[in-house]
């Protein structure tokens, strides 16, 4: 008796379709963001476009995290509702053909139904990173800040320190146009790794970011490596919740999205 295709096993239990998980990396260089934008070139509307051709029919996607302009990813993570018979092996391999080395699927797979890459994630792991030299690096330009001023690493570390735990991040966010949602996140991880030859690398995890976060906490903590702030004033641009209170932003090709977890 030959299998049934997967993507009826979950409509078997009137639980409507199932729904595929995409999980994706992508080079941002080239990209105005995640998020459709009209007449600009975006992830979402270069996937959309692939999959329905792929598909053969319109498909809304969901996403975990929308990365801004020039911001990279590892591990983003998209959903949809999969169409009867969908095979997710072959759409992997059509998609990456059609799309790969700038977007490449990692993994496809079938997924039970109200899966929601977005409202499903408990957390999400940014990296950025840095090239400390003298002189830049051509081979990392397009995915890390070269910053010729020595940075001191004991004080980027005392620095990401405060960022753990509730707090409210309106100094360190960029407040959407529309809407006036609160800027309260939980950050469950902030610290700095030196990687070598001058390479260093932030990383934070929190339940979500707000518009900029990560790059304006990178960019201020730079100013402490520098010596134009103090760990210390950390703090304090906490509590003045004024986004003229922290630095600027880091440079987005530096930052990546690089996990996504789900379940506990």
């Amino acid at each position: 008796m030959p299998e049934r295709p997967e993507s009826t096993l979950f409509e078997s239990a009137g639980a409507g379709p199932a729904v595929c998980r995409l999980l994706i990396g992508y080079d941002g260089t080239g990209f105005r963001g995640f998020a459709v934008q009209p007449e600009q070139r975006t992830v979402e509307g270069v996937l959309a476009k692939a999959l329905g051709q792929v598909l053969h029919s319109e498909i809304g996607i969901r996403v975990a995290g929308r990365t801004d302009a020039g911001v990279h990813a590892w591990g983003q993570v998209i959903s949809f509702d999969a169409p009867p018979g969908l095979e997710p092996g072959r759409l992997q391999a059509s998609l990456n053909g059609m799309l790969g080395p700038e977007i490449v699927v990692r993994d496809a797979a079938l997924v039970a139904p109200g899966f929601d890459a977005r409202r499903a994630a408990r957390w999400r792991r940014y990296r950025y990173t840095i090239v400390n030299r003298r002189v830049p690096d051509p081979f990392l330009a397009r995915y890390a800040w070269w910053v010729p001023e020595p940075l001191e690493l004991a004080a980027l570390r005392l620095a990401s320190d405060p960022f753990v735990g509730q707090k409210d991040f309106t100094s360190f966010c960029r407040r959407p146009t529309t809407g006036s949602g609160s800027l309260v996140r939980r950050v469950f991880e902030s610290h700095w790794t030196d990687l070598g030859d001058g390479r260093l690398r932030y990383e934070v995890r929190a339940t979500s970011f707000c518009w900029q976060m990560a790059r304006s906490m990178v960019g201020t903590m730079v100013d402490v490596g520098i010596g134009k702030l103090r760990p210390g004033d950390i703090m304090g641009i906490f509590r003045q919740q004024q986004r003229a209170a922290a630095g600027e932003p880091a440079p987005p090709h530096g930052l990546c999205l690089w996990e996504v977890g789900y379940g506990e």
